[in-house]
């Protein structure tokens, strides 16, 4: 049943790989402010599920952000409307410095000063990328790359962030990090 004061509904969400229907009738609806985790095991269709929602895979079904009808928007405009992901792998551009990676990430803002403040924001989340803001980000560690996938999605300004596997590969104690991070994003209204 659709929920009109969700920030995000989906309703009988289905999505096939040629002949192999990877989701079948998924529904589910995240509230504003709402943070959200999705587990399952490996193939249970939780990055196809992602994908979906941020416009990289064909689906059928009702995908809806802020009341809207995303399901056939492509990619790149949900940026502009506050939904961003970020994918497992990271996704970076390697040959980009840190800060030419953040930059990226707000491609479609033109508020000068923002984009500014929201880097010294990043770098505040993120002390590492400060030091390593000229650096290309395919030389960083694993960690560190997550940490600017991370700061280059918040560049968007999203109300929604989809993150995919954002613990995946990293050490313990980054994984804390970037788990506090999350809970930090989400209490700045992110959800």
């Amino acid at each position: 049943m659709t929920n009109p004061s969700a920030l995000l509904d989906i309703q009988d969400l289905e999505v096939s790989y040629g002949a192999i229907k990877a989701l079948r009738k998924v529904s589910l609806h995240i509230m504003p402010g709402e943070l959200v985790c999705l587990i399952g095991a490996n193939g249970a269709g939780k990055s196809t599920l992602l994908k979906s929602i941020a416009g990289l895979l064909p689906s059928q079904g009702s995908i809806r952000f802020s009341g809207q009808c995303i399901r056939s928007k492509p990619a790149h405009s949900l940026a502009s409307q506050g939904l961003a992901l970020v994918p497992e792998g990271r996704g970076i551009f390697g040959e980009m410095s840190v800060l030419e990676n953040l930059q990226m990430g707000a491609y479609h803002r033109h508020d000068k000063a923002g984009i500014q403040q929201d880097i010294e924001q990043a770098y505040t989340l993120f002390p590492r990328l400060a030091e390593r803001h000229q650096q290309a980000a395919g030389t960083l560690s694993g960690g560190e790359q997550q940490m600017v996938a991370i700061a280059r999605a918040l560049m968007s300004k999203p109300r929604l962030l989809l993150l995919d596997e954002p613990s995946m590969g990293l050490a313990p104690l980054l994984v804390q990090k970037i788990l506090d991070v999350i809970a930090t994003i989400n209490r700045e209204g992110v959800s």
